[in-house]
């Protein structure tokens, strides 16, 4: 069932892994030690890639999922001919280090996602799969499969605990994606003990019900060639996803730890390993031993991968000469870069109309997509309320690969994490859209988001206690700052039309940051730019958009989304009682924040006596652009009435803002 050679590569990566980790003093042995068979059958005899260059286009893509496993990839890494190099497997988990605790894929050279928080990866792969699909019906030519490869994840039964894999995998089944294969971990421990503790559903079973193909390798410790035929007939069922459940057992090899919890995440200890050695018939007692014929049969992969893309590259240049459009538009797609023309697509918004910005948002999005082939996404089930459905464009099929909008259905964590997968896969734009208060479903998404450096954009419409009837359960309060706390991620909430246009382009814009857009339900005045200052202001975070007269002012207004145009109003009146008035619109605080001293105390000098900042959220955080002065926020939740009866009876009126004005003035 398994030669000697297969055995010896499969024992070199438990090895090289447990030594890793016990180096370091901390790691997770487990799984390398049970999954190393499997790894290494997907490795050495199907997966498509090239060591030489991680980023060729047409590559595999494989996601471990079960994160914390991540010695078990930085071994493939290493012994495959990636720029990961034993000193760096010797560094695992220190400081300055490219193999750290968890896969971060800015870091370490093949690592195709930010995994470790159980699931995510799973909803990951999901999306690269769709990717997969969408890039191979836009490019695809009769003779020119240019886009034509798999997308495998590696998962654990944490990870098929976490909901959003039900959440991913009920997606992923019902658009039948069938180049998509996750390899199931299934050894029933986890890390406080057997499985049977709290998951004793039959995983097989919910999956076949989700509408995927199931396999079950029995023996995964030492069944390679079951393994290579679980691999070989997933990869023959196109017409949906599959699932190997490959039976293990965690920690294989350790005499006294193998199928216990104790090996899920601590090291063996230097007297287990030299036992683990022994049980695993290893001739060499040295830590971070490799053999020759090991590793000789490993470099193949190098070989290997180099044909696949000289091939690859040689029917790219082939369909570059009989389809240059297409080739150029490749390129393109595949930079991140935005056609020349794209902002053409931008609709007009008269000025002193009224409409909220979710609806203009839809304006903005559709005129944008006219403009940019390469953009989709979806939304939670709510197309209707945030306005975001690409008109014309159909619904997107996992088979065909057409259509741009991605039906998610309601399931927002997964929603969000399928569109980081996306935008790993690379070659395509995307964004999600669903109410503001529902950004605490998608927050792990997010997060790691920004932690992977992906210009994901995610839509959040009604935006505020303004939303008014649907009450406290459904109005947003704390969630602008929730998101503002995450580093790397732009949070822009648009004064008007104008603005938004403006934010849809800025997130686009982005290649390493994601962005937050919080769009009102409520209808909002299209500010007059020929009185006001120009909307490109928002590319600065921040903005002087009303000045006082004499531009001297006594009072400083700064506010964001809807309450700008309570600020301008504010304005008026104090004006007309003798306060000359500056309004700050405020869009975006972290693109203000990047910006240089003196323009940010230009705009809100930091010793002005009189600062009132006005924005139907908490309070917490404004502190730092009122200093002494006042908030007129939401301390509380909100209330279920007619959104102006709600925002009057939390303060935001004119004659708050005056009364509050003139109490700090006062002091």
């Amino acid at each position: 069932m398994t030669s000697h050679l297969d055995q010896l590569c499969i024992n070199t990566i438990r090895t090289l892994s447990i030594d890793a980790i016990q180096k370091a003093n901390s790691g997770h042995p487990g799984l390398p030690m049970g999954a190393a068979p499997m790894a290494y059958a997907l490795w050495q005899n199907h997966f498509k890639h090239n060591p030489a260059d991680p980023d060729w286009a047409d590559r595999d893509r494989f996601v471990l999922s079960a994160g914390h496993g991540s010695m078990l990839l930085y071994s493939l890494l290493h012994l495959t001919g990636y720029e990961v190099s034993l000193d760096d497997i010797k560094n695992f988990r220190q400081w300055g280090s490219n193999t750290p605790g968890h896969p971060e894929n800015h870091m370490t050279p093949g690592v195709e996602a930010t995994t470790g928080p159980l699931g995510q990866g799973t909803a990951n792969a999901v999306g690269m799969a769709i990717a997969e699909r969408y890039l191979a019906n836009m490019f695809n030519r009769p003779g020119y499969e240019i886009v034509d490869h798999y997308t495998y994840a590696l998962v654990g039964d944490g990870c098929l605990m976490e909901g959003i894999s039900a959440e991913a995998s009920s997606m992923a089944g019902h658009l039948k994606l069938g180049k998509l294969i996750y390899l199931y971990d299934s050894n029933d421990i986890s890390l406080d003990g057997p499985t049977s503790m709290a998951f004793t559903e039959d995983v097989a079973r919910r999956y076949e019900a989700y509408g995927w193909q199931v396999i079950t390798v029995e023996n995964g410790d030492t069944d390679v060639r079951a393994l290579n035929d679980a691999i070989a007939a997933a990869k023959t069922e196109t017409g949906r996803p599959s699932l190997l459940v490959i039976k293990t057992t965690i920690g294989y090899g350790s005499p006294n730890k193998a199928g216990t919890s104790g090996v899920h995440g601590a090291p063996l200890g230097p007297d287990e390993i030299q036992l683990t050695r022994k049980q695993l018939g290893w001739e060499s007692d040295g830590d971070f031993s490799l053999p020759g014929e090991a590793l000789d049969h490993f470099h193949t992969a190098v070989t290997r991968g180099k044909e696949a893309q000289s091939s690859w590259n040689a029917m790219f240049d082939n369909y570059a000469k009989e389809h240059p459009e297409a080739a150029k538009a490749w390129t393109r797609c595949l930079n991140g870069e935005l056609p020349d023309d794209y902002r053409d697509g931008l609709p007009d918004f008269e000025a002193g109309g009224k409409i909220a910005t979710r609806a203009s948002s839809g304006q903005v999005l559709n005129g944008l997509a006219s403009k940019i082939d390469n953009l989709m996404g979806g939304d939670a089930d709510l197309s209707c309320s945030t306005k975001t459905l690409l008109k014309g464009a159909g619904d997107f099929n996992g088979q065909s690969g057409e259509g741009r909008n991605i039906r998610y259905g309601v399931r927002e964590h997964a929603m969000g994490a399928v569109a980081n997968g996306i935008t790993l896969h690379g070659g395509v734009k995307t964004f999600t859209a669903t109410f503001g208060c529902f950004a605490d479903y998608m927050k792990p998404a997010l997060r790691l988001a920004s932690l992977s450096h992906l210009p994901s954009i995610f839509v959040f419409t009604h935006d505020s206690i303004a939303l008014g009837e649907d009450g406290p359960t459904h109005q947003p309060v704390e969630h602008l700052l929730s998101l503002r706390a995450i580093p790397n991620h732009l949070v822009i909430r648009p004064a008007d039309a104008t603005e938004t246009a403006e934010a849809w382009c800025i997130a686009l814009e982005q290649t390493e940051t994601p962005t937050s857009l919080f769009f009102s339900r409520q209808g909002l005045p299209t500010l007059d730019r020929d009185k006001l200052a120009p909307a490109d202001g928002v590319r600065k975070g921040g903005y002087i958009l009303a000045e006082a007269d004499g531009d001297n002012p006594d009072v400083i207004l700064i506010a964001t989304g809807s309450e700008v145009a309570l600020a301008l109003a504010a304005r008026e009146a104090l004006q007309a009682d003798g306060k000359a008035t500056r309004v700050v619109s405020l869009p975006c605080w972290e693109l203000f924040e990047q910006q240089d001293d003196a323009y940010r105390n230009t705009v809100i000098p930091g010793d002005h006596g009189c600062r009132v900042a006005v924005e139907a959220g908490v309070s917490l955080g404004w502190e730092r652009y009122v200093g002494n002065g006042r908030v007129i926020g939401v301390d509380r939740f909100g209330a279920s009435a007619p959104g102006g009866r709600v925002m009057e009876e939390y303060g935001f009126s004119v004659d708050n803002v005056v009364k509050v004005v003139n109490e700090v003035l006062a002091d």
